[in-house]
């Protein structure tokens, strides 16, 4: 956590330096996502006046009921700015999603991953002020997989198919 506050001072810092123009480019970091142990940050880049694409990357080190999941996902996404402009208004975009973990089970040493591709739609709201972005969205989700048992018993993947809402909330620095 040290490391992520380090790279966001710094980031913040350079920001000072640039001119007062519109922002075409923000890193951002969905700061909620520590507390399931998993990094997510976020790359979105104008490329018109009212569109953007954004890249999200994550890693996971999530535990619960027993079972650890790790891995990475991406999220690449077309935002559609209704109001406002590109990386500054409410959109909605359209997403990919794509999963790779690993499921270790602590009690029976089971091993397994699951891979993951889905898709959905999101609605949100960004605010970009001074060079700092907020963003809040939510939709819908569907995600189709599969599961390979490495070692042992297989293990309950859980609900990583089928429909689920995505949420989320960032911040991060405009350039």
């Amino acid at each position: 956590m040290k490391k992520i506050n380090l790279f966001f001072a710094s980031l913040f810092l350079l920001s000072l330096g640039t001119k007062a123009q519109e922002k075409t480019f923000a890193v951002k970091l969905n700061y909620l996502s520590p507390l399931v142990k998993t990094v997510n940050l976020s790359f979105e880049k104008a490329v018109k006046e009212d569109a953007s694409f954004q890249l999200g990357v994550y890693y996971t080190g999530f535990s619960s009921s027993g079972i650890k999941y790790s891995g990475l996902g991406l999220t690449p996404e077309y935002r559609k700015y209704l109001t406002g402009e590109a990386l500054d208004g409410a959109y909605i975009a359209p997403f990919i999603r794509y999963q790779s973990l690993t499921l270790t089970e602590s009690s029976t040493s089971s091993k397994g991953t699951i891979s993951t591709i889905g898709g959905g739609l999101i609605v949100g709201r960004q605010w970009m002020m001074k060079g700092i972005s907020f963003d809040l969205f939510v939709g819908p989700i569907y995600n189709s997989g599969s599961y390979s048992s490495k070692s042992g018993a297989a293990i309950d993947a859980g609900s990583f198919e089928g429909f689920t809402i995505r949420f989320g909330t960032t911040i991060g620095l405009g350039f």
